[in-house]
């Protein structure tokens, strides 16, 4: 009997001691790789030193949205703060799934006084959704292939004479469709509206009929700089992270052309019954103010998504290369920047994609 009363004291003990433990430590969802390597060298090791929290990571943002839907049906969520992207977010929280962030109470203002809620780039906060950073899809082109001055505008990309060779786009309509009315002289600020009627979808398909014999259509985020690389293509669609790489750690003759680059936003959401709530205020708090965002930018090329994060980019922590020409924010960069649409394309994309595949095989 006394031995039995000694193991569930000492049981008990320790369910005790690893809640403490517990409630002292975040689990961290994001997306592995270099991107989770930026966070951890920015946010992670930095809150750690300065509070004591354990971090855990776990690389499973590609699984995100039903890895929250299961936890918080199951009443057993385990997940503090998981990295998401923006769509995919909204719908967690339309779905009840996440805390509403309270902008100006949790996090921090931004130097010079102005409010979280205010502090960052338009159109990229949610409900729910703390934004992180700006990625862009964007052309690149080899500049060894135009020793007089490669492509400038997305006309460019479309004037096979002026700048010949084969170009490389993602086997997808999204942002093809857009690229393809602006270079066909759509406005920017009008793209979706006009991509929005059967007239408009009909021009850009007509404008990618110009191109579609001049073009190697690519899958996977690693293959527009080998084909830059290898010279089989001159012009390539592609992520700027990946042509970043190219440049700083392969001596690429790359150069980004930022004209109607499409920029889409990753950032923080809370799940519903974390029972951490407290610690991860705090967290949200100190990864997302000005310093920290301009911290991240030091070991990956995305942007950060506090405008007042923007002028203290810096250099690239393992080459020293000055990373301002290299974000999607920056002065020049930004001007004609497109907020990809992802309403749009949860409205009309399952009918535009069943076009394109048939036109692509035609």
């Amino acid at each position: 009997m006394l031995k039995q009363l000694a193991l569930t004291t000492a049981a008990s003990v320790m369910a005790i001691t690893a809640a403490v433990a517990q409630d002292d430590s975040l689990t961290i969802v994001s997306w592995g790789g270099a991107y989770s390597e930026s966070q951890l060298k920015a946010y992670d090791e930095p809150f750690t030193e300065k509070t004591g929290t354990k971090i855990f990571h776990e690389d499973k943002s590609n699984q995100a949205l039903a890895g929250i839907r299961s936890q918080v049906e199951a009443g057993n969520v385990t997940w503090d703060v998981v990295d998401m992207l923006q769509a995919d977010a909204q719908r967690a929280c339309d779905e009840g799934l996440l805390v509403e962030i309270d902008f100006d109470n949790w996090l921090a203002k931004a130097p010079d006084g102005t409010p979280a809620s205010e502090d960052f780039i338009e159109n990229t906060t949610g409900d729910c959704f703390v934004p992180q950073i700006l990625y862009a899809t964007m052309f690149a082109y080899n500049t060894k292939a135009f020793p007089d001055g490669g492509p400038k505008t997305i006309a460019d990309v479309w004037d096979l004479e002026k700048f010949p060779g084969t170009r490389s786009l993602e086997k997808i309509p999204q942002k093809n469709l857009e690229w393809a009315l602006i270079a066909d002289g759509v406005p920017h600020d009008e793209v979706y509206t006009v991509l929005a009627t059967q007239e408009g979808q009909d021009r850009a398909f007509a404008k990618l009929d110009e191109i579609k014999d001049h073009v190697i259509w690519w899958d996977a985020g690693a293959q527009p700089p080998q084909l830059l690389a290898d010279g089989e293509v001159t012009i390539a669609s592609a992520y700027n992270g990946r042509i970043f790489n190219a440049q700083v750690n392969e001596n690429q003759p790359f150069e980004i052309m930022w004209d109607a680059q499409m920029f889409e936003v990753d950032g923080w959401v809370v799940p519903v019954e974390t029972g951490k709530l407290d610690l991860i205020k705090d967290y949200l708090n100190f990864a997302t103010d000005t310093q920290r965002l301009a911290d991240q930018a030091k070991y990956i090329a995305y942007a950060p998504a506090r405008k007042s994060s923007v002028p203290l980019v810096g250099t690239h922590e393992a080459t020293g290369v000055d990373m301002k020409p290299h974000m999607p924010t920056s002065p020049g960069n930004f001007d004609t920047a497109i907020r990809f649409d992802v309403e749009f394309w949860a409205d009309y994309g399952d009918a535009i994609e069943e076009r394109f595949n048939a036109w692509l095989s035609s």
